[in-house]
């Protein structure tokens, strides 16, 4: 099923066309909440081929990110995105729920 309750960024779209493209096969972005962290929460992030039956996807220009129905409400309104720094190449959640976040920005809080 696709949601629009969350979304994809064009830069982490980018970035799973590319990471597809050299895998030569199509990948997807999982992405999860876990209990767990320094602030309460953290996201984990994996790449898949296949989406479980539960699986909400988010698409954007031929990439797909999925999350699952219990994390959905963790991620409501939230953007995944990817950030190409000096200090780290990244995927991100810009989530408007968390109240705070730790300083690597995996782990926050409600």
């Amino acid at each position: 099923m696709t949601t629009t309750d969350v979304t994809l960024s064009p830069a982490a779209a980018k970035r799973l066309q590319a990471i597809s493209a050299a895998e030569g096969r199509p990948l997807m972005l999982r992405v999860a909440v876990e209990g767990g962290g320094c602030s309460g929460f953290q996201y984990r992030f994996d790449l898949v081929e296949t989406a479980e039956e539960d699986d909400l996807k988010v698409e954007r220009d031929g990439a797909a990110a999925l999350v699952d129905v219990v994390s959905m409400a963790l991620l409501k309104g939230s953007e995944i995105d990817f950030a190409d720094e000096l200090a780290a190449a990244e995927f991100r959640v810009r989530n408007p729920n968390a109240k705070s976040s730790c300083g690597c920005g995996v782990s926050f809080s409600i």
